[in-house]
């Protein structure tokens, strides 16, 4: 439940992200900062005389002349400005070497720079360089870094990036460049074995390789290297020759990693060759990487358990096997620890137990079958979880954010996450992480509108009191694709749902948010179809008094609302529900509440003030429901403000006055209930009843209302009704000698509770 709070630098870095344009000033070509000159041993110096001066185009630059970010500040700040997607051409160049140190560049998302904007780097002597998701290829890359860095590098990754512009036969020659580089990784580009014969000739330091999903063919030219090579990843080479690979790993004598992983069903070669028999043929190997510590086959085919026995065995140092999409990883030996063979210290990628599942989400993140694979086994064990499993929660959501158009993830991940925040689970699970839950499900809900099963699992996640209660989401954005998904799917426990999350979203939500929604008729016809089909069939259930109770929201303070409403015969609906339930309290109060936000509208009243309409309502105001009667007087107040003349139109059998004097006496009646009856956005539909003098009965409604309201919830209340400047007018009706004694009785309880309540406005003139 409990969450650490941030370290002071983490926040300081964050708000620094957030406060770009308070915090810098923006300079442009050929200017030059009055700093103190930065000593040679610190960056390239070389560089910095050549670039002293601005490159063309926009510089920020702190207002402050003093700042200097040192290496860890600056380093994580570069991060924290990539993860919030602002790091651009123009943010980088906060990092001039006049005012920052990087020695470790970490940029997880470059799509937004230019050869431009990585320039910035050339005067920074940089020794490990992460830059994925390149715009510009990888060589202009490497001729933006300085002559230092050149000769200094240790490591680098430009996964997911291009060494060719377009078509181009991919070029690597740069890397030839990199005399020191130890650790090289080229996942996911456009590498081919071209670029791996230049890499194996001219990088006499590398040690740690990884050409996954590149375009290599064959790995010959590593034997160039097989005598250094530490490290190597190369799953779901595609193009690879099956018959090459295991030969020359088997030669890599230093070798203490090793990935041969792959995807199923991923090599168009493989028709004639047996991948488990070449794979159980290099298990097999006597003598063979004698030093290994970790090995990933995971996705082989056909993985003989006496050969992977035998291999284990004869590698006393090994600590991790990857065996996703293998059975293998069910052996025994491997999950069992009263087994002979079991080793305690050998960690086990796989589907077989809890243990194997957490490191595999651990470690294949980027990897989208594995995710799922891995989430559908999850999946079987979570209904076991007794307590909160935070850590099974943080492990989901990174897959679900790094494969937003993965259905098979995104399906298995909303599945695991609803049965980990289910019920009492919520109430334990920090809010910092339900809100993560949320912002991901409701990813997977745009992204899959028309899947059932899907759209289900995430309406079952968000039908949470604590979710929807205590968690900061975006309220107007879910109440949306909520309504989407009742209306895309004929079904009766995601209307239950829906109307529900709904119901308690559209309280939540600002009034020109409630517009928006309640203004689009798709909405409204389907809220109105589950009312009616309740109706017809006599039916008062959960679902049926949600519904009323999302129309009634949606309608508060909301004529736009009302209005498509009407049009869309919603009133003679729920005169029709107020009939076929008579003496049902709940159903009469909530499509009550909703009428009186339409009698609120002084342009609708006239849909209103109709005889037979008047004649029910009159009925209601006896109710012995305070509630029914609060909301029948207060739609009887509104109407009857109309005046004598409009009332008269409405052809009711009893006048105007003997229908103020009627609401007047139940007002005067009524014994303020121990609990709030209702909830107001503002005070704004009461001024004008306030100030209708020609009735008091109608102001005796109004201030009864607003007091009822103030004494219950002070704190919300009083505020609301000095920002409405209610306070005015009710001070303007005590002193008036024409107000009703029992109006002027009301007002100064309420004077008082604002006084009492400390509100300015009353301060100074109390009754």
């Amino acid at each position: 439940m409990y969450d650490s709070p941030c370290s002071l630098q983490d926040v300081c870095v964050d708000y620094i992200c957030e406060n770009l344009d308070h915090l810098c000033d923006r300079t442009t070509s050929g200017s030059t900062l009055n700093r103190l000159e930065p000593s040679p041993e610190d960056i390239d110096l070389e560089e910095y005389r050549v670039n002293a001066k601005f490159p063309s185009g926009v510089k920020l630059v702190f207002k402050d002349n003093e700042v200097f970010l040192h290496t860890e500040i600056a380093e994580q700040l570069l991060t924290a400005l990539c993860t919030k997607r602002k790091l651009n051409d123009i943010t980088i160049t906060l990092f001039d070497v006049r005012s920052s140190r990087l020695r470790r560049v970490c940029i997880t998302d470059a799509s937004d720079l230019t050869l431009c904007g990585l320039k910035v780097l050339k005067a920074h002597k940089i020794t490990e360089l992460e830059t994925q998701g390149l715009k510009v290829t990888v060589n202009d890359l490497i001729s933006c870094l300085g002559e230092w860095t050149l000769q200094n590098l240790r490591s680098l990754n430009v996964a997911h990036s291009a060494f060719a512009d377009g078509p181009k036969y991919c070029v690597v020659v740069a890397l030839s460049k990199l005399q020191a580089l130890q650790t090289l990784n080229v996942s996911n580009t456009d590498f081919n074995r071209h670029g791996l014969e230049i890499v194996a000739s001219d990088l006499p330091q590398l040690e740690h390789l990884d050409i996954s999903n590149t375009r290599v063919d064959d790995i010959t030219p590593l034997k160039k290297c097989r005598n250094r090579l530490k490290s190597l990843a190369m799953y779901n080479l595609k193009y690879i020759l099956v018959s090459s690979k295991e030969e020359v790993v088997v030669e890599m004598t230093e070798l203490r990693v090793l990935d041969m992983s792959e995807d199923r069903d991923n090599h168009p070669f493989e028709m004639f060759v047996s991948m488990g028999s070449k794979t159980n043929e290099f298990l097999s190997r006597e003598n063979a990487l004698e030093h290994l510590t970790s090995i990933d086959i995971s996705g082989k085919d056909e993985i003989g358990r006496k050969e992977l026995r035998g291999f284990v065995r004869r590698h006393p140092n090994l600590k991790f096997l990857g065996l996703v999409h293998s059975e293998a990883c069910y052996d025994d030996c491997f999950i069992n620890p009263r087994n002979p063979e079991y080793n305690p210290n050998l960690q086990i990628a796989g589907t077989a137990t809890e243990e194997q599942i957490i490191l595999a989400l651990k470690r294949y993140q980027d990897r989208p079958l594995y995710v799922q694979k891995c989430l559908y086994n999850l999946f079987r064990l979570t209904p076991t979880f007794i307590d909160t499993r935070v850590d099974i929660i943080k492990l989901v959501l990174p897959g679900m954010r790094q494969h937003p158009e993965a259905f098979g993830v995104q399906m298995a991940a909303t599945a695991c996450l609803y049965n980990l925040t289910k019920g009492d689970l919520a109430t334990r699970i920090h809010p910092s992480v339900l809100a993560q839950v949320v912002e991901l499900s409701l990813i997977a809900m745009e992204n899959f509108p028309n899947h059932y099963q899907l759209q289900k699992n995430t309406l079952l996640t968000l039908c949470s009191d604590r979710i929807l209660q205590d968690v900061p989401i975006q309220k107007y954005r879910c109440a949306r694709l909520v309504l989407d998904s009742l209306c895309a799917f004929e079904d009766p426990s995601m209307n239950r749902m829906s109307v529900a999350i709904c119901s308690i979203l559209a309280a939540k939500i600002s009034t020109s948010e409630t517009s928006q929604l309640g203004s689009r008729q798709q909405y409204m016809r389907k809220l109105l179809s589950l009312v009616r089909g309740k109706m017809e069939t006599r039916t008062v259930d959960i679902t049926m008094k949600f519904t009323l109770s999302a129309l009634w929201n949606l309608t508060d303070e909301s004529p736009t609302t009302c209005v498509v409403f009407l049009k869309e015969g919603g009133l003679d609906l729920f005169l029709g529900v107020l009939v076929t339930f008579p003496g049902e309290a709940t159903v009469e109060t909530k499509v009550l509440g909703l009428v009186n936000n339409i009698a609120e509208v002084p342009e609708l009243r006239s849909y209103l003030l109709k005889a037979a309409f008047i004649d029910l309502l009159r009925n209601l105001l006896h109710s012995s429901q305070i509630d029914v009667s609060y909301f029948a007087a207060g739609i009887m107040a509104h109407l009857a403000s109309q005046g004598e003349a409009a009332w008269a139109q409405s052809g009711a059998a009893i006048g105007w006055q003997a229908a103020l004097a009627e609401l007047g006496a139940v007002v005067a009646g009524w014994q303020a209930p121990d609990g709030e009856m209702v909830a107001y956005r503002s005070f704004h539909p009461f001024l004008s009843l306030l100030q209708c003098f020609q009735a008091p009965q109608v102001q005796l409604w109004a201030v009864w209302a607003i007091h009822h309201v103030c004494t219950k919830n002070a704190p919300r209340y009083c505020p609301m009704l000095e920002t409405d400047q209610g306070s005015q007018l009710l001070r303007q009706m005590y002193s008036r000698p024409d107000v009703d004694p029992q109006v002027q009785a009301i007002c100064a309880d309420i004077l008082a509770l604002l006084r009492h309540n400390s509100c300015p406005m009353v301060c100074e003139s109390s009754p």
